[in-house]
């Protein structure tokens, strides 16, 4: 993103780079502070690769009632709400699946490692196989049930940060983790400018687009990072729950806007695993959207601009073209 360097702060969050950003570059550390500490009770509470955060503990006790905290308690809702609203297409009952195609560890790590063995494809039982008795304060999973919340919980976290934020600086406040981002208080004069491209941590020179946000939430999601070799080929992180791998996508980049970070990444997953079908699901859910295809051409539907992009546009993809307009 483009703004004033003093104003802005990069951090190590969730295993991806965040920033934090504020309207006043004198209230920056302040907010760095409420950052960094929503960025500890969720990784405490969902992360899949600490032995000891409440996640692991309830993925260990699958078919018991457990206990939560409140951090994860709201953390499984919300992953449960996303679900319903793409009926099923994002789901948090991914967990044996992205260990059967080798994600066992952070991806960190799964970099410095040969290629993963992998076995039969592992199914994904559904999210109707979790309850959540929020009076009780209690999740239980199905037998052979096991949750990775992934994207969902970086993208709640987003928006509890930059609220936590926003109250403790006073001032504008954008937070990105990853590149998913949220927004709250009063944006600088011209708003945040922000750059999207297929992978966050690509330089302003990679292909991409320049964009002005006021407030809301941004979220992309791609199946050209995060990729790690197997040895039946590479596999990535964004599963199709129909069949229990990478999802196989007409589109390798959907970035969405939307009132907060949480539901613009609900749309962008759900669109990456819908496929074609996604322009016309965005354009009806007045979701602006940026998909950009396999063969490197952009898709702009909803009103996100198209004027500025590095990439031709998709002017060959017949009803995906009519569907955008």
């Amino acid at each position: 993103m483009s703004t004033d360097p003093s104003a802005l702060i990069r951090l190590e969050a969730f295993g991806t780079v965040a920033i934090v950003a504020v309207s006043d570059s004198g209230r920056l550390d302040v907010a760095a502070d409420a950052v960094s500490q929503v960025v500890d009770e969720f990784d405490r509470a969902c992360s899949r690769f600490r032995p000891d955060s409440e996640l692991s503990i309830l993925n260990a006790s699958a078919g018991l009632a457990v206990r939560v905290g409140p951090v994860l308690l709201e953390a499984t809702s919300k992953a449960l709400r996303a679900a319903r609203l793409t009926a099923g297409d994002v789901d948090p009952t991914v967990g044996e699946a992205l260990i059967a195609l080798g994600y066992d560890r952070t991806f960190e790590e799964l970099q410095h490692v040969g290629p993963a063995p992998v076995g039969p494809l592992a199914a994904v039982p559904g999210w109707r196989m979790v309850q959540v008795d929020r009076a009780a304060g209690t999740i239980k999973l199905a037998a052979g049930v096991s949750l990775d919340l992934g994207a969902t919980a970086k993208a709640l976290a987003a928006d509890r940060a930059a609220a936590a934020a926003h109250d403790a600086a006073g001032c504008g406040v954008l937070v990105s983790f990853g590149g998913d981002l949220a927004i709250v208080g009063p944006a600088p004069e011209g708003g945040w400018r922000v750059r999207v491209t297929d992978d966050h941590r690509a330089g302003v020179g990679a292909p991409g687009q320049w964009i002005s946000l006021q407030t809301g939430g941004l979220a992309t999601s791609s199946v050209a990072v995060r990729r790690w070799r197997t040895e039946s080929g590479d596999a990535h992180h964004l599963i199709d729950p129909s069949s229990g791998g990478s999802v196989q996508s007409v589109w390798r980049t959907v970035s969405v806007c939307a009132a907060s970070c949480l539901d613009a990444n609900i749309a962008s997953t759900a669109a990456i695993v819908r496929g074609e079908p996604a322009v016309a699901w965005l354009t009806e859910l007045r979701l602006p959207g940026r998909l950009v295809g396999a063969d490197g051409t952009a898709c702009h539907v909803a009103g996100w601009p198209s004027a500025g992009d590095d990439l031709p546009a998709a002017v060959d993809r017949g009803t995906l073209r009519r569907a955008a307009t």
